[in-house]
């Protein structure tokens, strides 16, 4: 073989071992990164005393991103002024929070992260770390743990706020309306919870709903629970606290013009006992009626005749609460008489028949309504009028797989202004017993009055028996 075939069989043989190694397959980087970063240092240490820093450092092994702080931060006790912490939306081998507030004396801060930190290139999370420092000389040490149910709902609400407040010459019945708790924790995913280096002495525990995050209890929108006696530690107890909604205190807001002669009266807490008195003079002819909005909380104030005024005076109270207001009047054009009936399609055997209207019935003519079945047979019925609510309920007989047809006639209904209805038709029929399910149950030990319900997944009432 000469020294040319030679050299062209060797590069024929390197090409094709190159041309194999080269497309033996894709190179897959390696096992995926499962492991979470790691702290190698903090500025100050953790669980340091005598702490009297304004900037905290702390260090990993890797790339870390911080995220969802709102959610998942925890400082105990709560800072008036926040912290700065960063790298929010990048990432960094290290986290620094700088304090902005004064911190107490003689207190142990706990920075509750949840698992808001995680590694940049997997999102491992580094789960639940705490950074922990103590303006004394020593860390407190103490726990107070338990669990969170609600009263009403099946399945408790998560992210509740569990605080104590410590019982000192300062504490009033007031404070959680007022000031931050001493001590905070949070549930997050869990309905248990447990609020850690916490000092001895007396506390109250109240549990939060907390809608606002700002730690004080709004009754307007908040859920609370809490334990009925003060806690003292060192204890060994594990606490359940239940959620409820308070009731609001009644409070009178602002009325309002909506329409000629209707002016809406809104208010907070029980209406039942709510009185409205026009004080300004009216004539001997004057008129009114009240019902409640059906979407809103707040009873609407109708009056005839139009009073040529710019301003009307009245006083609204409940119980002991009392309050005058001025209501400016405005040229409006009334609302005219619109109906509504329902059930629409289909009835339940144990349901009536609902007549409402947008403004005050005073009047009914039963000789001009008409309840007939599907064979064209007169159906009898009984009928009862709420004034509060502005709605005449139809009971009638109905037996399975029947169709029924109702007509009021021009007439029929009366409202507050004297309008009049023209021809309404409604129909609406029922389903065979084999739809429906029976449900039979035996109550022990039950003390009565009792009300029976049946919810469904989200806690709403499908029906019910008292």
């Amino acid at each position: 073989m000469t020294k040319t075939r030679k050299l062209f069989s060797y590069t024929v043989l390197f090409c094709a071992f190159v041309y194999n190694c080269a497309n033996r397959g894709t190179p897959s980087g390696g096992e995926k990164d499962t492991t979470p970063p790691v702290i190698t240092k903090s500025e100050p240490e953790n669980f340091s005393t005598n702490f009297t820093a304004k900037e905290i450092k702390i260090f990993f092994d890797e790339y870390v991103k911080v995220s969802n702080l709102q959610k998942h931060l925890i400082i105990s006790p709560p800072m008036e002024y926040q912290p700065e912490i960063t790298p929010l939306g990048s990432a960094s081998k290290y986290i620094t929070i700088k304090l902005f507030d004064t911190l107490q004396p003689n207190t142990t801060y706990a920075f509750n992260f949840g698992e808001s930190i995680e590694d940049n290139n997997e999102g491992n999370p580094f789960p639940f770390y705490r950074y922990v420092l103590s303006t004394g000389d020593y860390i407190d040490s103490l726990k107070v743990k338990g669990t969170i149910i609600d009263a009403f709902e099946k399945s408790p609400e998560e992210a509740v706020s569990v605080m104590l407040y410590e019982v000192d010459s300062t504490f009033t019945d007031s404070i959680i309306y007022k000031q931050k708790p001493k001590y905070i924790t949070n549930t997050v995913d869990s309905t248990t919870f447990e609020i850690q280096n916490v000092k001895a002495g007396k506390f109250l525990m109240v549990a939060l709903k907390d809608d606002n995050s700002n730690y004080t209890f709004q009754p307007k929108d908040d859920k609370i629970g809490f334990v009925d006696q003060f806690i003292t530690l060192p204890e060994d107890s594990i606490h359940t606290i239940k959620l409820f909604k308070e009731k609001l205190d009644f409070k009178a807001t602002r009325p309002k013009q909506l329409s000629g002669q209707k002016i809406a009266f809104g208010f907070e807490g029980d209406h039942k006992e709510m009185s409205i008195d026009l004080l300004s003079q009216i004539p001997e002819n004057f008129k009114y009626k009240i019902t409640k909005d059906s979407e809103l909380d707040s009873l609407n104030y109708w009056y005839n005749p139009k009073l040529e005024v710019d301003s009307l005076v009245f006083r609204v109270s409940n119980r002991s609460v009392v309050d005058t207001f001025t209501v400016r009047i405005k040229d409006l054009p009334k609302d005219s008489l619109k109906v509504n009936g329902s059930p629409k399609s289909s009835i339940h055997f144990n349901d009536d028949f609902v007549i409402d209207a947008n403004t005050p019935l005073v009047n009914i003519d039963t000789t001009k309504i008409n309840f007939i079945d599907k064979d064209s047979l007169s159906v009898k019925y009984a009928y009862t009028f709420d004034e509060l609510n502005n709605k005449y309920v139809f009971n009638f007989d109905k037996t399975e797989g029947n169709n029924y047809s109702i007509e009021m006639l021009p007439g029929a209904l009366t409202d507050f202004f004297e309008n009049k209805n023209d021809t309404l038709n409604f129909s609406m029929r029922t389903r065979s017993y084999d739809d429906y399910g029976n449900i039979r149950l035996t109550l022990q030990n039950a003390t009565y009055p009792l009300i029976v319900q049946i919810v469904n997944e989200r806690g709403e009432i499908y029906t019910e028996r008292y």
